[in-house]
């Protein structure tokens, strides 16, 4: 269980949902994934469909706000994202709205890459989601796309919650002075759409392109510096500098974006330390990567 307030789902229960509200998909093969993800739980329906659960309560709401604003993105991005067949309801003692996707084909790339191709590739969906027509809306705000002040007191409290962790070698003091620079920075002035979430859990890659791009629950409209934060766990360091001059990042924006990286893999650290290994090894990758490349900035100005 990764929740104190998991909702229980199983199969049975699945089966019910799709048979009450989508009887025309009954009798497809139904099974669970193994790479279900923190927020949703996951089920393969038949060859072309994806059934979607919030673990949590409340969780419905930003499945029905991925719903709703998926086919804008889908207009304007290069790669195809989820496409929603149906949104379901509360039912059969399940609270929450729940989902059925198409389903998308490929492989997550791997971590720490020299991967050019993937840099640029996600770097041009970066832009061309920011150039998605922004609408006006209080309920498209999310706390990446805010300021990093408005977290630095979450931030503060999981560099010591990290402290706790004794199997965790990291150097906890690099990385507050890390934030403590970009949280002096002011704040960004770009206000655009921002995904929230791009990290390799998130992207799939078909013949060495970067073809789709999943889980629009955290989408919002804001800041976008947020949306860099991927960099430091896809890429190693040649293929991140090919990234931020694609996307033309300015040194501010790049400072608060390796800001965020660090804030959250740490948070996962604290959350998901005993649950989610292969999340946790990747959060590795992106806090060692940037606590490097504060060395190796470090070191040229001295």
């Amino acid at each position: 269980m990764l929740h104190t307030n998991e909702l229980p789902i199983d199969q049975s229960l699945v089966r019910s949902l799709i048979g009450t509200q989508f009887p025309q998909w009954a009798d497809e093969p139904l099974h669970s994934l193994d790479a279900t993800g923190s927020t949703n739980l996951l089920f393969r329906l038949g060859e072309d469909k994806l059934v979607r659960l919030p673990r949590q309560p409340g969780g419905g709401e930003a499945l029905a706000r991925e719903a709703a604003w998926t086919p804008r993105f889908a207009e304007h991005l290069p790669q195809k994202v989820p496409r929603f067949l149906g949104l379901g309801t509360p039912q059969h003692g399940y609270p929450e709205q729940w989902g059925i996707t198409c389903w998308l084909p490929g492989s997550h790339p791997a971590t720490d890459s020299s991967d050019t191709q993937l840099a640029v590739d996600l770097a041009d969906a970066i832009a061309a989601l920011r150039r998605v027509p922004a609408v006006a809306t209080n309920g498209l705000r999310h706390y990446r796309g805010g300021p990093l002040t408005r977290y630095d007191r979450q931030m503060q409290r999981d560099v010591e919650a990290c402290r706790q962790i004794k199997e965790l070698d990291l150097d906890l003091t690099l990385a507050g002075e890390v934030w403590k620079q970009a949280v002096a920075l002011p704040p960004g002035e770009m206000r655009s759409w921002y995904h929230s979430d791009l990290v390799a859990e998130n992207l799939l890659i078909e013949d060495n392109r970067l073809a789709n791009i999943l889980d629009f629950g955290g989408v919002g409209i804001g800041d976008p510096t947020v949306d860099l934060h991927g960099a430091w766990e896809l890429f190693d360091h040649q293929a991140r500098e090919v990234f931020r001059e694609r996307l033309a990042v300015s040194e501010e924006d790049w400072l608060r974006a390796r800001a965020w990286a660090l804030a959250i893999a740490l948070s996962t650290f604290t959350y998901y330390w005993q649950t989610m290994p292969s999340r946790i090894q990747h959060r590795l990758t992106m806090a060692r990567n940037v606590l490097a490349d504060a060395r190796m900035g470090a070191h040229r100005s001295s």
